[in-house]
């Protein structure tokens, strides 16, 4: 099932996605990309890094012995369909293909064969990075660096996902979740253990190799099998 959020004349709401239409608990909404917004509310967006080997070798990375985090504020966060601002701060401007899992629940100290439990379902993030700043808060935790969406897919095996990732309609990324390091119920449960999950808060589990830069204009199209595609379009800052 996919779970998409929305917005209308009386504020957000959730519901079943199906063929354009949103299926609510107040009725039903015929919708276009325009009204989707971030499928969730997180309180922050947990982001592992360095988890797939390829990137590991392309970036001259140490091959991590636990997962390697950083947390995106929920500032952070854009819908299918917002466009990315370039900021003014940076040069350097890249992207990176991820998978998200959504929290559902409170919960703390979630033993991996108890994560399917506690998560609702699985999204893509677009890990926006400013490559030339320093340091990772300053290059990663800016306002718009989290496109976030289209919605959320509840029955969806994390493991075995064909993804790719195509940028002004060239492919840059193309890989599957089973070349990860650290599977999404390690790396859960692991983050778990140091941080209290809040409902909506979102873990986004690592780019494949070939991220890199975008430019004004470019259209970012990631694609997860079974989940969908978060479109975003890159435009010059209004700042």
């Amino acid at each position: 099932m996919r779970l998409a959020r929305i917005a209308t004349d009386d504020g957000p709401v959730v519901g079943r996605y199906e063929d354009g239409v949103v299926h609510a608990d107040d009725g039903t909404y015929e919708i276009d990309e325009s009204r989707l917004l971030p499928p969730c509310e997180p309180s922050a967006l947990y982001c592992v890094g360095r988890n797939y080997a390829a990137t590991l070798d392309q970036m001259a990375y140490e091959r991590p012995e636990e997962p390697d985090f950083f947390i995106k504020p929920p500032a952070s966060l854009l819908g299918h369909g917002d466009p990315i601002p370039y900021p003014n701060f940076t040069d350097e401007l890249t992207y990176a293909g991820e998978l998200a899992a959504v929290i559902d629940e409170p919960c703390h100290d979630v033993p991996e064969d108890e994560v399917t439990d506690v998560v609702r379902g699985y999204t893509i993030m677009n890990d926006v990075d400013a490559l030339d700043q320093q340091g990772r808060t300053a290059r990663k935790a800016f306002d718009g660096s989290g496109p976030l969406g289209p919605w959320i897919e509840t029955d969806v095996d994390p493991t075995a996902i064909e993804m790719r990732t195509d940028v002004a309609g060239e492919r840059r990324q193309e890989a599957n979740t089973e070349l990860m390091l650290f599977d999404p119920y390690e790396i859960v449960s692991y983050l778990s253990k140091r941080f209290t999950f809040r409902s909506g808060d979102v873990v986004a589990f690592g780019s494949p190799a070939n991220p890199g830069l975008i430019e004004h204009g470019d259209a970012v199209e990631i694609t997860y099998e079974g989940l969908g595609t978060l479109r975003n379009t890159v435009v010059e800052s209004i700042e």
